[in-house]
């Protein structure tokens, strides 16, 4: 069985499926302004002719053309320019915003062709399913082996930190094979959620200290958790796979300290708190018993949450003082839909299933549904990102693929010297291959695995520090029995 799940859906090497159509037309959504403004053709023609017959109007009223002198000042826009002029006060210093978006964009096209791998120690913990930076040095991360630590990127010290439990304690062979599937923090960096000791519950951290909140183990999830997402400072969602939704209201002024916490080797037991909502998951004719929710994204843009089930669905909610669904799509594959994410420049969600990214836009027709494939042989998406319009695929092979959302097309590997590499319009596409990382030889590995040498890491996750322009990478083996991790530092 491949790893990532530990689950009745095999997120990888398996029969790809072709989803039927849809036996009804999911709710519509009321057109709304996004900002992604895309034009058909003959708009950006009409939009480009009318400012062009302004411009020809001139100040004169009469048609002319401005003189020689004028036509040179206004067309001398580049980078350079700009550049000069902030430095004197010039009067094009007011459209240097703009510059400076395009420089960046161009800088986050740039990059991850400029990215070199530094490898971390993790000792024997087994594959690193979630990963947040905590600060500019720190990563916070969990485990399958159910540990959270927080990582120093350059000494590679390793700190664990005490998971919350339940009040009532729960059987714990129920619980095995499971781990921390998500962790994620609030857009003020003010508090962290994930799962406790039990898998099915949500416990919520104190930032930056990581000091035990409070713990959501009543009424709540009755199965693990494997997907999480802030829709502000106090309110939380969380996915499970038993296929609900729950949502939490916290309130960090009113909560209790940790109860009985002296020892920092022992589970901390904190207030408990209830969901405000819990809603189950629409279950699809095709496959009513699959509906685990894998992942959750949410538009700050949109107020809006997306899910994505492993029978094949996309289902869109309005987060309010309740959950309320807006619409359904069914997705062109189904089955292995592991990952999720939303970029709000484009507008778009991106959904992971097997070597496919799908990408919805949920204002624009339901079988508008644009994919692109990884065109690598039983590879799998196990990861994904988005910032701008990039977007970062970890894969089951350890190795990072980029996609150019404007483009339609995943980044060329343009940096000289590399063997494989073409020149010209023929280049390959731009692959970072991550290390071997640790894999633990035990009596499996001995008895299947016996003269294997090579073997891959699936990139279970990764998260980017832009502002030092660091990636940070993780995982372990794709298979579910065998036992090991992987972690890097791209810089």
């Amino acid at each position: 069985m491949a790893d990532g799940s530990d689950t009745g859906g095999r997120p990888c090497h398996h029969r790809r499926h072709t989803a039927p159509a849809a036996t009804g037309p999911p709710p519509t959504l009321a057109p709304q302004q996004t900002g992604n403004n895309k034009g058909t053709a003959p708009e950006l023609e009409a939009a480009a002719g009318s400012s062009l017959s302004k411009g020809l109007a001139g100040a004169d009223g009469d048609g002319r053309l401005p003189d020689r002198r004028q036509r040179r000042s206004a067309t001398c826009r580049s980078p350079v320019h700009y550049l000069k002029d902030r430095e004197t006060g010039g009067p094009w210093r007011a459209g240097f915003r703009d510059i400076e978006n395009e420089l960046f964009s161009q800088a986050v096209r740039s990059l991850p062709g400029l990215l070199k791998e530094r490898q971390l120690n993790l000792g024997t913990l087994n594959k690193v399913f979630a990963s947040q930076w905590l600060n500019s040095r720190q990563v916070v991360c969990g485990t399958k082996c159910n540990t959270l630590f927080v990582l120093d990127v350059y000494s590679g010290q390793i700190t664990r930190l005490p998971l919350i439990r339940d009040m009532v304690p729960t059987v714990a062979v129920a619980q095995l094979g499971c781990g921390i599937h998500s962790l994620e923090m609030n857009p003020s960096k003010t508090l962290m959620a994930t799962g406790g000791e039990n898998p099915n519950s949500l416990a919520i951290y104190h930032l930056p200290a990581l000091e035990p909140m409070c713990l959501g183990d009543r009424r709540g999830h009755r199965d693990w958790i494997f997907a999480i997402a802030w829709m502000s400072d106090t309110v939380v969602v969380s996915g499970s796979r038993d296929g609900t939704l729950a949502l939490w209201w916290l309130d960090p002024d009113n909560s209790n300290d940790s109860i009985a916490s002296g020892n920092a080797s022992v589970s901390p037991v904190c207030s408990q708190i209830s969901p405000s909502e819990l809603v189950a998951i629409p279950r699809a004719n095709s496959n009513p018993y699959n509906h685990q929710v894998r992942a959750l994204a949410f538009s700050s843009k949109n107020q809006e949450l997306g899910s994505v089930t492993l029978d094949g669905y996309f289902h869109l909610w309005k987060p309010e003082n309740h959950l309320s669904k807006m619409l359904s799509i069914r997705l062109p594959y189904f089955g292995d839909n592991v990952c999720l994410t939303y970029c709000d420049d484009c507008s778009l969600y991106a959904v992971g299933c097997q070597s496919q990214i799908s990408f919805l836009d949920p204002r624009q027709d339901r079988h508008n549904i644009r994919t692109a494939h990884c065109q690598e042989d039983d590879t799998c998406v196990c990861s994904l990102s988005f910032y701008q319009h990039i977007i970062t695929v970890g894969t089951s092979h350890g190795s990072l693929l980029f996609y150019d959302v404007r483009a339609q097309k995943f980044l060329e590997d343009r940096r000289g010297g590399i063997r494989g590499t073409s020149p010209g319009p023929a280049r390959r596409k731009l692959k970072l291959n991550c290390g071997r990382g640790w894999l633990r030889h035990d009596e499996i590995v001995a008895n299947y695995f016996d003269g294997m040498e090579e073997w891959s890491n699936a990139l279970y996750t990764h998260c980017y520090n832009w502002p030092e322009m660091k990636l940070f990478v993780a995982g372990g083996p794709l298979l579910s029995a065998l036992h090991g991790n992987y972690a890097g530092l791209w810089s």
